[in-house]
């Protein structure tokens, strides 16, 4: 009764289930405007799949779900009014007290390129070394550029303490990898000079390295 009150105020006239619809909305004579409304008490895959399969018999579809208690509902979650957004579905939250709250509007919508998420993509993918990491895999550290990078340097002071400047040719980024010491590896014993923890020992074990050259470097 609330999402129908709501479009009602819309000038639609609703009536509900129809041919399997929750409610069905008319605005206009001759060809109307159809509105199809589909309600759950929360928002999950069924109430999404119902509106793709709406989609081609209205102009538009609006999904409305129970408001969940202290605003903590899956329908408060930017990533769902998002992909709402990119169906053009409109998105409705109803309160037990029947106060509807229209989270997104049905209409067309065409995400805006992120061109910053798209180079940080695109740099990682290149500076991998082969594909180190199946998709889907999780508990497990990610085998990152900069992991691996890591694990060069780790190899690289294997044979003993050295400089940036004595890996650099292998790790371009040695200085800042070593400084940085992100996994607690590396230990700087004096100016300039670095040596390998047992964490980074540890590390080469876990994940051996083959360095065609690599203690004539270190």
């Amino acid at each position: 009764m609330p999402v129908k009150k709501f479009l009602e105020k819309l000038g639609f006239e609703v009536k509900g289930e129809i041919c399997g619809c929750d409610l069905v909305a008319l605005r206009g004579d001759g060809s109307p405007i159809v509105v199809i409304g589909e309600l759950k008490l929360s928002f999950n895959l069924d109430l999404l799949l119902q509106g793709v399969d709406r989609q081609a018999a209205c102009d538009e579809v609006w999904l409305a779900v129970g408001a969940s208690k202290r605003a903590r509902g899956r329908e408060r979650d930017r990533r769902v009014r998002k992909l709402c957004r990119l169906l053009g579905f409109g998105l409705l939250s109803v309160s037990r007290a029947g106060y509807v709250e229209v989270l997104v509007e049905p209409e067309p919508w065409k995400p805006r390129r992120d061109a910053k998420r798209r180079s940080v993509l695109v740099t990682e993918h290149r500076k991998r070394t082969g594909d180190p990491v199946t998709g889907g895999v999780t508990r497990s550290p990610i085998m990152t550029a900069y992991r691996q990078q890591a694990l060069v340097c780790a190899a690289l002071l294997a044979k003993g303490p050295c400089r940036p400047r004595d890996i650099k040719a292998s790790v371009p980024d040695a200085a800042k990898i070593l400084l940085g010491n992100v996994y607690g590896w590396f230990v700087r014993i004096e100016r300039g000079v670095y040596a390998l923890t047992d964490a980074g020992r540890a590390a080469l074990v876990r994940w051996p390295q083959t360095l065609p050259g690599a203690a004539n470097a270190a």
